[in-house]
């Protein structure tokens, strides 16, 4: 028995949820996300409550089981109280800032990198050092994160680069100072 998918899912009053030949759809103030439910996972919803059941005990109806609740559980999220992550950038020089649609990030590189915002997403400077990206869709959000972070990981001698705020990074020793 997956524990995951037998939890039921609470809807938040400012949320409205539909489902529509396997396509659920939650539309809050934050947004709208569809998910596209699979044929061996069956969705119920009444009362504010969304359970979902499994068709039969295959291992793909076992497998979809969780995965569909998680899915629907960050639809209805999303929309009512959305995603976030936190980038830090480090380094001496090392940057970002705003310009419209498009993110431009100093990282040491004879260039500057511009990240083009996809849409649904917003992202904010607060400082020259520090991103947020939030959205309404988990994954989105993370995938922005996720190739952001990549154009300069954190390398472990001086943590320069760019990484996640709740990110630790374990460091190095450097090299000993040489003998004779």
């Amino acid at each position: 028995m997956s524990r995951t998918g037998n939890t039921p899912i609470t809807v938040p009053e400012k949320v409205k949820v539909v489902l529509a030949e396997q396509m659920f759809s939650a539309e809050g103030p934050l947004g709208k996300e569809e998910v596209k439910v699979p044929t061996l996972a069956d969705v119920n919803i009444a009362d504010n409550v969304i359970t979902i059941k499994r068709k039969d005990d295959s291992k793909e109806a076992r497998c979809m089981h969780g995965l569909t609740r998680s899915l629907l559980a960050n639809a209805v999220e999303g929309v009512s109280t959305g995603f976030k992550k936190v980038l830090q950038i480090n380094g001496v020089g090392y940057r970002a800032e705003l310009k419209g649609k498009v993110l431009n990030l100093n990282l040491g590189f004879s260039h500057v990198v511009e990240y083009p915002i996809p849409e649904g997403i917003k992202i904010e400077v607060k400082q020259q050092t520090e991103v947020t990206i939030s959205g309404s869709n988990k994954e989105l959000v993370g995938m922005v994160a996720s190739q952001i972070r990549g154009y300069r990981p954190p390398e472990p001698y001086k943590g320069k680069g760019v990484k996640y705020a709740d990110e630790t990074i374990i460091r190095k020793v450097g090299k000993a100072a040489g003998g004779k």
